[in-house]
């Protein structure tokens, strides 16, 4: 798709990878719609936005808040008028023990990374259909196709967004909407606290910077891809799991004993 005019709806615009993929999309000319909850941080992006010649709307909301993905559409197409693209990029991460896991933690991470993102997919798909077309972006992780040790509601709620990207993809199959499903490997953001970067670094597990995924994910809807594995051998790791899952046990064993080390 040419991304130049294009109206794109940001989730999580303020995080480590939207605030960059933000500034990515605007110097390729889309107008950009900051979603994120906290006014400053997205005026400060919107004016890092226009520094560089690009256009941005804001749109502040609470994904945990009741009705607020119609209230997201409505903001979005009084601001920008209409929108060709969601990217559902906002999320949430938590490096620990499972059984040591609060239920406020597991709730927050579920309403995060899935529910919210449901009701709001939902909310546009109606919208693009009425509109006749449209296109929707899901920022998942390798995760999503990996089930990692002492990530376990992280990658629970990464394989649920997965599965509902490809559900709903084979359900619009016969409508002019496009669903594309983007899996990075660890990044380095904020998202990550200092054991999470202490057991990565000691594991020699690769991370990229977000301007490297945020490329990426741009090259990506510029050439429709429908699905975007970032990294290897992670990547790799990621189908073989799907093939010969005792095999990735193997491997991972070594890996959990190393991270307990870090919770």
């Amino acid at each position: 798709m040419d991304l130049r005019n294009l109206h794109v709806v940001l989730t999580g615009a303020t995080g480590g990878l939207g605030s960059v993929l933000a500034l990515s999309l605007a110097a390729q000319g889309a107008i950009v719609g900051l979603v994120g909850r906290d006014p400053v941080k997205l005026h400060a992006l919107q004016k890092r936005v226009a520094a560089q010649g690009g256009k941005s709307h804001i749109v502040v909301t609470d994904l945990a808040q009741p009705n607020m993905a119609s209230q997201v559409l409505k903001q979005s197409l009084r601001e920008m008028g209409h929108v060709d693209l969601l990217i559902n990029n906002a999320g949430m991460i938590e490096f620990t023990e499972f059984a040591a896991q609060t239920e406020i933690s597991i709730d927050n991470i579920v309403h995060t990374n899935v529910t919210a993102t449901l009701v709001l997919s939902r909310e546009f798909v109606s919208y693009f259909l009425q509109r006749g077309h449209g296109h929707l972006a899901f920022v998942g992780s390798i995760f999503g196709s990996l089930g990692f040790p002492h990530f376990a509601t992280y990658c629970a709620s990464k394989f649920a967004i997965h599965g509902f990207s490809q559900a709903l993809r084979r359900e619009l199959v016969d409508s002019r909407i496009g669903i594309t499903y983007i899996a990075p490997r660890a990044i380095a953001t904020p998202m990550n606290d200092d054991r999470t970067n202490a057991m990565w670094q000691a594991s020699g597990q690769a991370v990229d910077h977000p301007q490297k995924v945020a490329d990426k994910i741009v090259q990506a809807l510029q050439k429709d891809k429908q699905d975007l594995f970032i990294g290897q051998p992670q990547s790799f790791f990621a189908w073989l799991n799907g093939l010969a899952p005792s095999l990735v046990n193997l491997g991972l064993k070594q890996q959990a004993r190393l991270a307990k080390k870090f919770l």
